[in-house]
């Protein structure tokens, strides 16, 4: 069994959908980035990828590559998870915490881990999602930028 950490963040910005776990979230602003800015997969990703010491999602998916704007991370966490079969890896669970002031996120929690418990091919049992606020400080206690952390275990074939 291997432990991975992720984290991810990004800028809150008009203009952009903010989406995370795969679940669009009414909000009048949305991520900065060059996908589609799912900072709870991304940060997922992270975890994964560090597990089995395969680097990162920048290495993985480079910002300066086209051929990922503004797709779906929901699409790269697929894609990650090819990587890991392929080295003999399968993930077993999740602990996540999305940081975002607001809106208040537990009416779609329940929605963000469905999506996960399907795309990972996990039950939704061994997948947790929290939400926090930052109590006002810094750039996303101000209601400026998101972020996120998880916590995965991946187990060796």
């Amino acid at each position: 069994m291997r432990i991975g950490f992720g984290y991810d963040s990004h800028r809150l910005v008009p203009g952009r959908t903010l989406i995370l776990g795969g679940v669009s979230v009414p909000n009048a602003l949305g991520p900065e980035a060059h996908s589609d800015g799912d900072v709870l997969i991304h940060a997922l990703i992270d975890a994964l990828l560090g597990a089995c010491a395969l680097g990162d999602i920048g290495r993985l998916f480079p910002p300066s590559d086209e051929r990922y704007r503004d797709i779906s991370s929901r699409i790269l966490l697929a894609r990650t998870l090819e990587v890991l079969s392929k080295g003999g890896f399968r993930p077993r669970n999740v602990d996540a915490t999305i940081v975002l002031e607001s809106p208040r996120l537990s009416p779609y929690i329940e929605q963000m881990r469905s999506n996960l418990s399907q795309d990972m091919g996990i039950p939704a049992t061994a997948i947790s999602v929290k939400a926090k606020t930052k109590e006002g400080l810094g750039l996303t206690g101000q209601g400026r930028a998101v972020e996120a952390y998880a916590v995965a275990l991946v187990e060796e074939d």
